[in-house]
């Protein structure tokens, strides 16, 4: 039975307060810790009561959470999230004003982890209401987030150990989380060029940096800058806790068609590990250049590849099943010289409809341009000429 009342939990803030202790402080303002379950703490207004036991601006930010637990039992999503921005607000200025020191970055982590998942369930509330701008809440709670990452990357005046510079990559990840729901993935530029420049870079904690580098791979991916995101998602897949198979699942569902494209095929086995055997019939029609093959897979599995966002990049392995079907019809014809009727009959096997000659010449040009196919085409007498040495250089090797 939970024992919380106001005095024994304004008691213990108080003291964690006072003896600057992270751990229990952030456990005293979270939405998940067990004083939450406690109805006597369940107030909508605790400010006389607060203020006996607490000074401004720790009063503030007390009594918003507590309305947040008052809320949430209504429930009330959006004056839970209205009193939760409070919170991060107020939190905002205790940093501010709490100079060459850091302990509260902790309790800081905590309490805008909760308001950016109460801000989803605000928005959810909104929507299945059918009022408000959709996902409004999320944009707001991302500005609270950029007045703390202001506080803490700003902050030139504490040592090494106490500067509140080790807040920024917990906050630009909590920042990304927002951006890409959201869809504005422009808004990480300035996120991620503040990282790259920052000392810590490669100091923070490696949960961190796992979250860090797979949201940065991911907007790589988007830009088309494959060989950076798989860097990204492979540092983030090796270093993601052997125990978090969710999100090196999560992790793989990005990273797998990465390194197809950059000519990487993963075995069958790391697929059935993480239930991702949807990419498996993509790598047999991509290897072998069953074109057809590669289709099924794509219509089989579409509504998967689409809710994951990865349907678009999909569609450049047919590229590279192209290419893996002329080198057969090449290693069949056994001649540098191949015919564009020989590849055109090869293609129109794959049951690609309304492909001509032209078409043909179109898709052996740009394997050609992306350096997937050493030679040239010779309009005169309608053939590919390849190079007789490494006409059909491995994929990997283009990085």
């Amino acid at each position: 039975m939970n024992n919380y009342t106001i005095n024994k939990y304004l008691d213990e803030v108080s003291n964690a307060w006072r003896a600057r202790n992270p751990v229990s402080l952030s456990n005293l303002l979270s939405l998940r810790h067990a004083h939450t379950a406690s109805s006597k703490l369940h107030l909508p207004d605790a400010g006389s009561a607060v203020e006996r036991f607490l000074q401004n601006p720790l009063d503030e930010v007390v009594v918003a959470h507590l309305r947040v637990l008052w809320a949430l039992q209504t429930p009330d999503y959006a004056e839970a999230y209205r009193c939760q921005s409070l919170v991060v607000q107020a939190f905002s200025r205790m940093l501010l004003a709490c100079r060459d020191d850091n302990w509260l970055l902790k309790a800081m982590f905590t309490v805008c982890l909760d308001l950016r998942l109460l801000a989803i369930q605000a928005d959810k509330h909104n929507s299945d209401k059918g009022f408000g701008k959709s996902m409004e809440a999320l944009e707001k709670a991302a500005e609270c987030f950029m007045s703390c990452f202001r506080v803490c990357a700003s902050d030139n005046r504490a040592t090494n150990d106490d500067t509140k510079k080790w807040g920024m990559m917990s906050l630009v990840n909590q920042l990304f989380k927002v951006y890409f729901r959201v869809n504005k993935l422009h808004l990480c530029k300035p996120l991620i060029r503040a990282i790259d420049s920052s000392p810590y870079k490669d100091l923070f904690p490696v949960s961190q940096q796992v979250t860090y580098r797979y949201y940065v791979g991911r907007k790589a991916m988007f830009d088309s800058d494959y060989k950076t995101a798989g860097e990204y998602l492979t540092y983030a897949f090796e270093r993601c806790h052997k125990h978090s198979k969710r999100n090196k699942r999560l992790i793989l569902i990005y990273l797998v068609p990465i390194k197809m494209i950059l000519g990487y095929m993963p075995q069958r086995k790391l697929l059935e590990k993480y239930d991702l055997l949807q990419f498996w019939e993509l790598v047999q029609g991509v290897q072998s250049g069953d074109v057809r093959r590669l289709n099924e897979a794509m219509r089989q599995h579409q509504k998967f590849f689409v809710q994951c966002g990865i349907y678009l990049l999909l569609e450049k392995l047919k590229v590279i099943a192209y290419r893996n079907l002329f080198k057969k019809v090449y290693l069949l014809q056994k001649t540098h010289q191949i015919s564009m009727e020989a590849l055109l009959c090869a293609l129109k096997m794959m049951d690609i409809e309304d492909i001509d000659l032209s078409e043909t010449q179109c898709i052996v040009a740009n394997l050609i341009y992306e350096g997937k196919i050493k030679g040239y085409i010779s309009h005169q007498h309608q053939k590919l000429v390849v190079s007789k040495q490494n006409p059909f250089p491995p994929l990997s090797s283009l990085e």
